[in-house]
């Protein structure tokens, strides 16, 4: 049976659907346009009651009803373990998934989101803010680098860890990041990107 996904063009987003692409699972796009505040919809607000996107409804959840999920990571991580695929099940590899599916979304996501405000969006410019969140980026795509410098993917083979992190780098000229500085993030960015999958999932919604 089919996924509804409620997504946007956001970095949180495209987690979903890159993820749903990579684990050929049939899904049904349900645009929430939150330019125009559609994420505060009572319909909406059932699915995912912190109004925020990404949130799927699976009509075949693990009791055989309906299941209905907020937040991008535990998104990923049911998709995941729906699949068998993408979340190692050796003890100590799906730890480290999920440790760095964790630095995602504590971190590399919310701090990079707040540069994106700062740098782009904020209606005055606030230099201390701008410093803050450009330097704190900074230190984190360094600290992505050197974990890319010793394996080749996040978890070693290709993760959910990835798909949580791929697509807010994908916005590094947002961030003031140029990722020739970071060798081993552009390798790593350069291979997910060429990821059929990847360029799927990205272009949703159309």
């Amino acid at each position: 049976m089919t996924i509804d996904l409620y997504t946007w063009s956001t970095p949180n987003g495209r987690k979903a659907s890159i993820a749903l692409e990579e684990l050929d699972l049939a899904y049904k796009v349900h645009p929430i346009n939150i330019t125009k505040d559609e994420q505060f919809q009572p319909a909406f607000l059932a699915v995912s009651p912190n109004n925020k996107i990404p949130a799927i409804v699976d009509p075949e959840g693990p009791d055989g009803q309906p299941l209905s999920l907020f937040e991008s990571g535990a998104i990923l991580i049911y998709l995941a373990e729906k699949t068998g695929r993408l979340l190692p099940s050796a003890p100590t590899a799906r730890y480290r998934a999920l440790e760095w599916l964790m630095w995602q979304m504590g971190g590399f996501g919310p701090m990079l989101g707040q540069a994106h405000h700062f740098r782009r969006f904020a209606p005055e410019q606030v230099p201390y803010a701008i410093d803050r969140y450009t330097n704190e980026t900074r230190r984190l795509y360094g600290v992505l680098d050197r974990r890319l410098g010793e394996v080749e993917y996040l978890a070693g083979d290709y993760s959910i860890a990835d798909i949580a992190t791929f697509p807010w780098a994908a916005r590094h000229e947002w961030q003031g990041v140029d990722l020739a500085e970071f060798a081993n993030v552009k390798r790593w960015f350069d291979a997910i990107a060429a990821r059929p999958a990847v360029a799927r999932g990205m272009a949703v919604p159309s």
